[in-house]
């Protein structure tokens, strides 16, 4: 099977230079483009923890400015991470002849993925699975299992 679009879901962790570095390999074997995602998302691991909606009416002293402008600061730091890492594998695929393209959007990681896929017309998505499983992936939910049923195109996990 031949690849020509291939989506690479990134998260800031260690596994994602595993999923770049085989996403990158695929696409110089079969001189695909890639698509290189980070979704947004406070489900993500480094991610700042969202401030809960009811959080002003059980304690309100954590509504207050300094609070909020703490939350805006992290948020913005978790942003600006997601765009250097993207940035840096984009460098590394052009270098290595790879067409490359890059976004970050804020959302649902399962979703975003899957729905950037049906519009980006991708064959292939490469995605990390960290090996959740039984009530750890009941309870939290796996974005690659998600990806994985749900995806318009195959899907390759890589751990």
């Amino acid at each position: 099977m031949s690849f020509d679009k291939i989506l690479v879901a990134i998260d800031i962790s260690e596994i994602h230079k595993n999923v770049f570095e085989r996403a990158l390999s695929l696409a110089q074997k079969n001189n695909a483009s890639l698509m290189l995602l980070h979704a947004l998302s406070p489900e993500e691991e480094n991610s700042p923890l969202p401030i809960p909606p009811n959080l002003t009416e059980m304690y309100p002293a954590a509504g207050n400015d300094l609070t909020l402008e703490t939350w805006r600061q992290q948020w913005q730091e978790f942003e600006r991470q997601g765009m250097e890492v993207l940035q840096s594998l984009a460098q590394k695929a052009t270098k290595a002849g790879v067409r490359v393209q890059y976004e970050q959007i804020a959302g649902s990681p399962a979703r975003t993925i899957c729905q950037v896929a049906r519009e980006w017309q991708v064959n292939l998505i490469v995605i990390g699975h960290r090996g959740r499983s039984g009530l750890s992936e009941l309870l939290l939910g796996s974005v690659s299992n998600y990806v994985v049923h749900h995806a318009p195109c195959s899907v390759l996990l890589v751990r």
